[in-house]
């Protein structure tokens, strides 16, 4: 399997959003949501984004305080965290202020069982400008909207959206090693919810065209592979079927 990074819909979304924050006007937040149910590669995004764009990255824990929180973000910008609270505070605002950097905060949804820890975002981004963009799942949008101050100052959303028959056939095309035809692709959307899921298709895929000397995976080949695995397990268990 090829090591390659696929940009998908998702992923030029989320960039997308980025470029967008970047751009606002002085005079307009730049506070971003991401937001999509599990699977869909929103960490991986973040990460490799994050990466692309020299942002903090930070992933949000379970009972993570306001201090806990500043602490990361201090160790990410290559400062030793001091001790009080608000002494890291100022600390990550003047470095933020001499080299603005985008903040990423994924799991955000860890953050809600203690608002203040976001309003220390809020805080954070105030003082400095900086793009911060929150990361979480399919309900945080919808819990956030109670939490009118804060969501009010969120300029950009986007939604990651379940993967599309397109997406899955430029993920195929991009990172397998083998050729998939069509009619395979549509078994993998059929069967596959997440993108690890898809990986992991793919992966068998390959080990089949290995072990068999091919280069193309179509149908024929899925179909027969699929009797031969039947008739091995009435083989073993024979009482069964």
């Amino acid at each position: 399997m090829k090591p390659i990074f696929v940009k998908t819909k998702n992923v030029k979304g989320f960039i997308n959003l980025i470029h967008n924050l970047k751009n606002k006007p002085e005079n307009i937040t730049k506070i971003g949501l991401v937001y999509g149910n599990a699977g869909l590669g929103k960490t991986k995004t973040a990460l490799y984004l994050s990466i692309q764009y020299d942002a903090v990255y930070i992933r949000a824990t379970n009972s993570m305080s306001p201090k806990w929180l500043l602490e990361e973000i201090a160790k990410e910008l290559d400062e030793i965290p001091r001790f009080y609270t608000a002494d890291i505070f100022r600390q990550c605002v003047n470095t933020l202020k001499t080299n603005p950097q985008i903040i990423i905060v994924d799991e955000i949804d860890y953050l809600l069982a203690d608002f203040r820890t976001i309003e220390t975002l809020r805080d954070l981004h105030d003082e400095t400008g900086v793009t911060i963009i929150l990361v979480g799942m399919q309900l945080v949008k919808h819990k956030l909207k109670k939490h009118t101050h804060l969501f009010d100052r969120i300029s950009e959303i986007y939604k990651f959206n379940e993967f599309e028959y397109s997406d899955i056939k430029q993920v195929t095309e991009e990172i397998s090693e083998v050729e998939i035809t069509k009619e395979s692709v549509h078994l993998i959307y059929n069967k596959a919810k997440s993108f690890r899921q898809i990986v992991q298709i793919i992966d068998t895929f390959e080990k089949v065209a290995r072990a068999n000397g091919l280069t193309k995976i179509d149908e024929n080949i899925l179909l027969l592979r699929i009797l031969l695995c039947f008739a091995i397990l009435m083989l073993k268990s024979p009482k069964n079927f």
